[in-house]
């Protein structure tokens, strides 16, 4: 299993920023995905959650009305439409999932893509 985030950077607040992350490795249409964020001396933290099919999405309240998850089964990837950026914002942004192993639940994570929300 492989998850590879991409799309962080600089932006300015009020700004926006589109983050991806390509899956690989295991049947990706049949996991939901998450996104998390960890601030600097701060534990990480869930952003936003979307269901297999991208039927369903939820989002923490620090996120809603202005991130946007999406998926792509097609092409193995989740999105992270991130609008109205705020300096709070700032923070190294990570792919998970979860999967159902022999030995039980197992977590997968990316290596992170920063984001940085500054004047």
């Amino acid at each position: 299993v492989q998850l590879v985030e991409s799309g962080g950077g600089l932006v300015q607040p009020g700004g926006s920023l589109r983050l991806s992350c390509l899956a690989s490795g295991f049947t990706f249409n049949m996991y939901n995905m998450r996104w998390y964020r960890q601030a600097p001396g701060k534990e990480r933290e869930l952003v936003a959650t979307i269901t297999s099919a991208g039927g369903i999405t939820d989002y923490a309240d620090s996120a809603k009305g202005r991130f946007t998850i999406s998926r792509d089964n097609a092409k193995n990837t989740v999105f992270l439409q991130m609008n109205s950026l705020k300096p709070e914002d700032t923070a190294v942004y990570f792919c998970h999932t979860r999967r159902v192993e022999a030995a039980g639940l197992k977590d997968y994570w990316g290596q992170g893509t920063q984001v940085t929300v500054s004047s």
